[in-house]
């Protein structure tokens, strides 16, 4: 990972290992940037960002995008059993994949300076599902929304984009039947239905 991606740095691993389980735990340094939110993934109103912090996402992501890895986080297995359900359409084929984060949200993100936090699940996933993620924990702060609609374009535009973006949906939808995000649901669910323009099913 190079050391341009803005992360906390990796001191130490520790991993144990019994017959049906194994357990990892990583030490890493201190930040003292406070994360956007602390207590939920999800933004409730609109925040200002200097324009030095969107310039830093864009080119942290980009850069992470160009990371070699065989760590899979997005799996196409998981979009065949779950896209009819929590989407009623029938499973997307996943063509594009990208290195990501896989849990890119506001409570992930700190303020400026930039600072990328969480990363135990990053790997290969579909292009855009990142930025899906982080949209979808935006629409409850329209402007926010709005702006990373706006800074991300040529990837949440595009076709692989659009397809990242609605396995994220599913995801966050299967969190939400499960009562996590109960005031963030509708939108996710409103989002989802403008892409496919189905209506989701409900639980």
């Amino acid at each position: 990972m190079p050391r341009s991606v803005p992360r906390p740095r990796l001191r130490g691993v520790l991993d144990r290992t019994a017959p049906d389980v194994a357990y990892r735990a990583e030490l890493t340094e201190c930040v003292f940037v406070p994360p956007v939110t602390s207590d939920t993934p999800a933004l409730d109103q609109d925040i200002a960002l200097p324009e030095s912090w969107w310039a830093e996402l864009k080119s942290a992501l980009g850069t992470l995008a160009t990371v070699p890895t065989d760590r899979e986080s997005v799996r196409q297995s998981w979009v065949e059993r779950n896209f009819r359900r929590f989407l009623g359409i029938d499973p997307v084929l996943i063509c594009e994949t990208t290195t990501g984060h896989a849990d890119l949200h506001w409570a992930n993100l700190t303020r400026a300076p930039l600072v990328l936090l969480d990363w135990e699940n990053w790997g290969r996933l579909p292009v855009g599902y990142d930025l899906g993620l982080l949209h979808a924990y935006s629409l409850a702060a329209p402007a926010t929304a709005a702006r990373i609609r706006r800074e991300f374009a040529h990837v949440l535009d595009t076709d692989a984009g659009r397809t990242g973006e609605l396995v994220a949906l599913a995801q966050l939808l299967q969190a939400c039947s499960r009562g996590v995000h109960p005031t963030l649901a509708p939108l996710i669910a409103r989002r989802a239905q403008e892409l496919t323009h189905t209506p989701v099913p409900t639980p």
